[in-house]
Order: structure tokens, then sequence, then C-alpha cells
């Protein structure tokens, strides 16, 4: 049976509700897959979150790997990140040793990995944006959407390489950012810039902004269906991965799937659920 691994930092109620979901999809048989074992950097008693994610992961009876990033080698990180960085990924290397699986999903996984896994594993992101859109964290991408004035955005699974954020996609969504909820939210977002500069709305209100939060949910809704079909199609090999191309079931080379239309309906089937 086709086996993935999942890395996890474990930081918030959306990394439980992630896994929840993956593990619900393998076991209700609905992907032919399962998930071989949950690799954590945090270990019990550093946060309440990721105190509640372990045991989340034991409740489930998933294998649990943990190694502490914020206590593995400290002073190295404060003297050189990136030489502590590949010394954190060997270690996490060697834990991954005699475990079977074909993919590892980065799923709200922290750090960014270092170029030898990136080189010795098959890895997948979940980005927010679509292909060509922003780079960065979450809210550095919604603000960028934001400075740019964006028309659309999305979400994407994308092959993990060496440059951040910039391995070819394999499957992504996208949505409209004007129309309705967004217009109102467009026109007050101009009101408050022809007083202050964006920078002044970012610091002032953050997370808390009106537009901001209406692109995150909009984001968010979409980001699990969209990991859990790409998991689906590596695990019933409608899509493949060899040496960090992008194949579909036939053997060629392809470009990313996009799932608008599988997206759409499992949002409309939710809504009428409700």
């Amino acid at each position: 049976m086709y086996t993935f691994g999942w890395f996890s930092t474990g930081r918030d109620e959306a990394a439980r509700q992630l896994l929840k979901e993956a593990w619900r999809n393998t076991e209700d048989g609905k992907m032919p897959a399962k998930l071989g074992f949950v690799l954590c950097d945090r270990e019990p008693g550093e946060a309440r979150e990721s105190d509640l994610f372990l045991q989340l992961v034991q409740d489930l009876e998933i294998p649990l790997l943990s190694i502490s990033s914020r206590r593995f080698q400290p002073s190295l990180r404060r003297k050189d990140r990136e030489l502590w960085r590949q010394a954190f990924h060997k270690r996490v290397m060697e834990i991954l040793k005699g475990q079977e699986f074909a993919t590892i999903v980065l799923a709200g996984y922290m750090l960014i990995v270092s170029s030898e896994m990136c080189r010795r594993y098959t890895m997948i992101n979940l980005h927010p944006a679509a292909p060509g859109g922003p780079k960065g964290t979450w809210q550095e991408v919604i603000w960028e959407l934001i400075t740019r004035g964006a028309d659309t955005t999305g979400v994407m699974v994308h092959l993990v390489t060496e440059a951040l954020d910039e391995g070819p996609p394999i499957t992504y969504c996208t949505f409209p950012l004007k129309g309705d909820p967004f217009d109102s939210l467009w026109v007050e977002m101009g009101a408050k810039l022809a007083f202050m500069p964006l920078g002044e709305i970012i610091q002032e209100e953050g997370e808390k902004n009106a537009l901001f939060q209406e692109i995150r949910r909009q984001g968010v809704k979409r980001e699990i269906p969209l990991l859990l079909l790409s998991m689906k199609a590596l695990a019933e090999g409608k899509v493949r991965v060899e040496r960090g191309i992008i194949l579909n079931q036939e053997g060629q080379e392809t470009g990313p799937a996009c799932l608008n239309g599988e997206i759409d309906a499992h949002l409309s089937r939710l809504s009428e659920s409700s």
C-alpha cells in the first residue's frame, strides 16, 4: 500500500484538523494509502498546541517520531542557522532510517528542510498561492496580494526542492478576489489607504483586517481538500514523481492539474449539508 510520511510542527488547530482529515480518508478507504508515521519537531511540554497535536497522533495510533528543533544545538542555531538546519535534518534522516514511505507530506512543518533531504526524498508541500503567485508564509502571501490589488489567488501542492516555494506544482485551485464578498472589503481598504500607507495598516490591524481575514478564510477552506486530492492522485498512480519530474499515469511529463471543479463540488456539498 502507498505510504505517506507526515511532518508537522503541530503549532495550531489547523495542523490537527489536517492530520485528522488525512487519517480519516485513509481509514475509510477514500484514499488507497496509509500514514506510516508522523514526525513532529516538538516534544512534550514545549507548548500547549504541540502537546495537543502529539496527543492526537497517539490517539490515532500513528507511529510518532519527535525531535525538538528548539532544543537541538541552540548555540549553533544562534551562530549559523544554515549549518544548524543541515545538522538538524541530518539527525532527522537518521531517525527516518527503517521507515518505509513513498512521499513525505509537509503539513504545517515550520522549518525549511535541508538540501540533502530535498535530494533524498520525495516531499510535497501545501502553499497558499496559485502557481506563479507570491512566495513566503501565508501572511506574507496575503499582504502581497492586497498590495498588488490581485484579481485572483489560489492554493497549490508542489514538490519540495532546494529552491524555497519554487518546486514544480502538482495540483492547484484558484478563486476570485473580486465580486461578492470581496468588493465591499476592497472599497473599505481603499478608503483606509487614502489616509495611511499599507505598512501602518498592517501594524495597526494585522490579521484582524477584514479583507485579510476573508482572503485567508477562502484559502483555508480549499487547502484540506486540495491536499487530500493530491495525496489520492499519488496513491492511485495518476501522478508520479521520478527524479524531481511530475509524470502522469502513462509516464509522460505533465504540468499541474487544475482541480477547480473538484474543489468547488466539494465546497458545494459542504454548504448543502450545513
